[in-house]
């Protein structure tokens, strides 16, 4: 019989640029703040939004993808689950934290989302990222390796 199920799915925008930080063993953690928006209408009519924002955590290769490619304005697709954690403050006071623990991640929009051009951010690109259940990243060629017909140079031009 099942356990229990903690599955999380965010659709939003990050709030800041990822803060990216390592362990003593070398580990990425790579941690965003989310911003999530529903949109509904009161009873006379009126639209009303309600943002939400959240703490999502990426570990190891997922993390270092996640703060090398993220950017604040970032719109992205996050997969994980929720972890609550209590702690004792430098006063003494317990406080609690929740977060996300992200397991697959899909960037979304355009390249330029988040500070670049409005002609990078007109072409969408999506690309995706996790642990595809067995430890090993899923990673696909960076978008700039996915040159548009009009960019006006060869494949030998690129870097990578």
């Amino acid at each position: 019989m099942a356990r229990g199920i903690n599955k999380v799915i965010l659709v939003g925008n990050l709030g800041n640029d990822p803060d990216t930080k390592y362990t003593q063993s070398g580990m990425a953690v790579t941690t965003i703040s989310l911003a999530t928006t529903s949109v509904r209408k009161d009873r006379d009519g009126n639209q009303q939004e309600r943002t939400e924002w959240h703490r999502v955590k990426f570990f190891g290769k997922l993390g270092e993808i996640a703060g090398e490619y993220l950017r604040k304005g970032s719109q992205v697709y996050v997969e994980g689950s929720i972890r609550y954690d209590k702690f004792t403050g430098n006063d003494g006071q317990e406080r609690y934290i929740t977060e996300i623990v992200a397991d697959e991640m899909q960037m979304l929009g355009g390249r330029g989302e988040g500070g670049g051009s409005a002609e990078r951010a007109s072409r969408p690109q999506r690309q995706e990222y996790g642990s595809g259940g067995s430890g090993a990243s899923r990673r696909p060629a960076p978008a700039a390796a996915q040159p548009a017909a009009d960019a006006g140079f060869d494949d030998d031009d690129i870097p990578f």
